[in-house]
């Protein structure tokens, strides 16, 4: 774009010089036609005296030639007239007849000579005065035809330079050329390229928009599904609802009203000094007050005119008021903004104001127009300024009903229709333009009051001073006039549109949504700063990509390693549980063996101690058997026991005992021992393996939805991605509409300005071949001449 904009630099440059050489070389055109009409009339001129030349000549050679048979004639007249004279003489004696016809004869001879004679000396005379003139017309267009063969040889010289600057215009013009071509190349490769890419995004935003519509038929069928009642469908019941805060209105509404605070306060002072150096100049003129005692009428113009500051002064503390109770946290309307009351109060007062000193000004200029030295024009003007008074003064009081207008919804809602207040701040924006033409006539008529009254014998330099004054204020009343107009102009949209209203209504904001508004935001305010936290120190992408990896993994391990871990101590407390169970189970079947063996033994002595020795043998006999018995009673007993126990510890597992008989009891308790044990260690395994297994596949399922979460993250993020993606193309789209207008316009305008200057040199050369070929022709003729 840098290039673009040097190239139309220089092609703005070049246009400049370019209609610079043009209007030279039209000038210097003109010139050398001139001069060529005026070479070819002095050349018609020339012929016709050449050709008057020719034929005086010509006549000059017939008189001549007649004056030569003239002078025959009268010789052969003499020679006659001497042979008649000797004749007459010898012939004496003749009649008088003859002689009398001779004398007759020789009267006729005399008065055609004489005649011949005086148009000869006429001819003569003629033929000087033509060759003196000749000589004279001939000296003058000699000079003349000098002077022209100098002007000839400058504008040759002139022709020369800029024949060359043109050569010089056209190969740097050429170089431009060349030089845009290969731009223009470039900016075609260009414009493919984007073509192409317009293409690409055309086929997304195609992809996106049937996604878009897809998505606005699924979310309209949901509307139609879920949504039971829209309040924004009526607007009876829109009104009620209760419209968001426009931060954006409110900063724009406080920027304007600053900037309407200042020229306010630019207002106040100039009318302050307006009617300050009023109020002096009455003091002054027509009579002054330090001299003589003006009159009752000016008195009570000027005391009224001393009053102007409390009336002025509340016109820029009221809008200050104002200016200070629009902030980001107000509602900013007609309805809501109840300072604009006091600023209208005190507009309305300094528009009566206005209407109390009117007629005094009027009559004060009455006064100044009876005063002796007061001249017509003076008068003229001073009428003219009482007419610029009114027009002021009624334009106030139009604008003192405007701003009540505006005032009148802070005071009640429907006092004026929203479809009118857009009326009332247009023909507002009138009457301020209107305002400011009035005080523009009266401050031009002040001037010329002031220029007809320096020319008066009485006028004083306290006067002077005073008027330059006055008009000085006048001046700053008429720009600040200007300005306020200007701005009330350029922002009456924004005065006209409606800041807040509920979505899609168009009624206007009462005070009690305002308040209800303005609660919300703080609510949300409220809201927002109670969830808002410091936001963490961003990393790279990959490193952040990484390091969450490398913690998920981690994690996961982790809580699979506790969960594990967290299973073996449970384990190892059951398993705790039942070795004590089992140690407790051996303590009392040890107790109640050894009681059992006592038991035996006791009986063994006391049967033989009854029996005696021949018994001794039966008696050791049904011993034995029934000690076979109890053991064969006690083994069945712990292992039902022991059923019963592994039933309740390990689950179904179901044990028979044996009727076998073991006679071994060691054999008999190792052999249960062990197949328990081995159960048992089937049993852990198998729990073990269930367990691991479990944790494995809890582990897999937290990490399945820890990465549902994260795709579920990574899709809203791509959505987010791809709403911005089509932001992009549709303003890439945009961008590339522009580019590609902008260029098209700038080959069309570059392509338009290389056939213009084609066609200016191509006229250039024709016009230098002509003055060449003419100057060529000049010189001939000069050397022929």
């Amino acid at each position: 774009m840098a290039n673009v904009t040097d190239l139309q630099t220089k092609y703005s440059k070049l246009a400049q010089e370019y209609s610079k050489l043009r209007a030279q070389n039209q000038v210097l055109k003109k010139a050398v036609v001139d001069e060529q009409a005026n070479s070819a009339s002095l050349k018609e001129q020339l012929k016709q005296r050449d050709q008057s030349l020719r034929k005086q000549e010509q006549e000059m050679d017939s008189l001549s030639f007649r004056n030569q048979q003239l002078a025959k004639r009268v010789e052969l007249l003499q020679e006659e007239l001497a042979a008649s004279e000797v004749r007459s003489k010898k012939g004496k004696g003749k009649g008088d007849s003859p002689s009398q016809q001779n004398l007759q004869t020789q009267s006729v001879f005399d008065e055609d000579l004489q005649k011949k004679i005086e148009e000869n000396e006429r001819l003569h005379i003629q033929f000087y005065e033509a060759d003196e003139q000749h000589r004279k017309e001939e000296a003058e267009l000699r000079a003349r035809l000098e002077k022209l063969e100098g002007d000839a040889e400058e504008h040759q010289a002139v022709v020369d330079g800029l024949t060359t600057k043109y050569v010089e215009t056209i190969e740097r013009l050429q170089s431009d050329k060349a030089r845009l071509e290969v731009k223009t190349q470039t900016l075609e490769r260009e414009a493919k390229e984007c073509r192409m890419r317009t293409e690409e995004c055309q086929q997304q935003l195609r992809r996106c928009q049937s996604e878009l519509n897809r998505q606005v038929k699924q979310s309209s069928s949901v509307i139609q599904e879920k949504v039971p009642f829209n309040d924004t469908k009526f607007s009876d019941y829109n009104s009620l609802n209760v419209p968001s805060h426009n931060r954006r209105h409110q900063l724009k509404a406080r920027d304007v009203t600053s900037q309407a605070l200042s020229f306010i306060q630019d207002l106040v002072a100039a009318l302050l000094n307006f009617h300050t150096y009023t109020e002096q100049r009455v003091h002054i003129y027509p009579l002054d007050s330090s001299i003589e005692p003006i009159s009752p009428l000016n008195q009570k113009f000027s005391q009224y005119l001393h009053e102007n500051a409390a009336y002025v002064r509340p016109l820029e503390d009221s809008f200050l008021q104002l200016y200070q109770s629009i902030t980001e946290d107000t509602v900013t309307v007609l309805e809501t903004v109840v300072t604009l009351r006091n600023f209208t109060e005190n507009f309305s007062s300094y528009a009566h104001f206005l209407q109390k000193i009117l007629p005094y000004q009027l009559k004060s200029l009455e006064e100044e127009c009876k005063a002796p030295l007061c001249t017509a024009a003076l008068t003229a003007t001073n009428r003219e300024l009482q007419n610029d008074m009114k027009k002021v003064t009624t334009v106030f009081e139009k604008m003192q009903n405007y701003v009540r207008l505006l005032a009148l919804p802070s005071v009640r809602q429907d006092a004026v229709p929203h479809s009118s207040t857009s009326a009332v701040f247009t023909q507002l924006a009138a009457n301020l333009h209107g305002l400011h033409d009035a005080i523009k006539e009266m401050s031009k008529h002040y001037n010329q009051k002031a220029g007809i009254e320096q020319e008066l014998p009485t006028v004083t330099q306290k006067l002077c001073t005073t008027t330059e004054c006055l008009l000085g204020s006048l001046g700053s009343l008429t720009s600040v006039t200007g300005k306020i107009a200007t701005f009330f102009s350029n922002n009456l949209d924004f005065f006209t549109s409606p800041g807040y209203s509920p979505r899609g209504c168009t009624v206007s904001l009462n005070p009690l949504q305002a308040e209800s508004m303005l609660a919300n935001k703080k609510k949300a305010a409220a809201y927002i700063q109670a969830i808002k936290t410091a936001r963490p120190q961003s990393v790279p992408y990959r490193e952040a990509l990484s390091n969450r990896r490398i913690l998920t993994s981690s994690t996961e391990s982790r809580e699979g390693l506790t969960q594990q871990v967290q299973q073996s101590l449970e384990k190892i407390g059951r398993l705790e549980q039942e070795k004590e169970h089992w140690l407790l189970e051996a303590q009392l079947g040890k107790v109640r063996l050894e009681k059992e063996n006592q038991r035996i033994a006791d009986l063994e002595a006391q049967l033989a101690a009854a029996l005696g020795g021949s018994l001794s043998s039966q008696a050791t006999a049904d011993g034995r058997l029934t000690q076979s018995q109890e053991e064969a009673e006690t083994p069945q007993r712990a292992t039902g026991k022991e059923t019963a126990l592994c039933t309740s510890l390990v689950g179904m597992l179901c044990t028979t005992p044996t009727n076998e008989h073991v006679g071994d009891e060691e054999s008999r308790e190792q052999l249960i021992k062990t197949h328990y044990m081995a159960r048992v260690g089937e049993l852990t395994t198998q729990l073990q393996i269930s367990d691991s297994k479990a944790v494995h596949f809890h582990s897999e399922c937290r990490a399945l939805a820890k990465r549902l979460t994260i795709a579920e993250k990574a899709r809203e993020t791509l959505s987010e991605e791809v709403k911005r993606a089509n932001e992009n193309i549709t303003r890439l789209q945009d961008e590339l509409t522009t580019t590609k207008r902008s260029y098209e316009d700038q080959l069309s305008m570059m392509s338009d300005h290389l056939c213009s200057m084609n066609e200016t040199l191509s006229k250039q050369r024709e016009e230098i071949d002509t003055l060449k070929l003419g100057g060529k022709a000049n010189a001939k003729k000069n050397k022929s001449r």
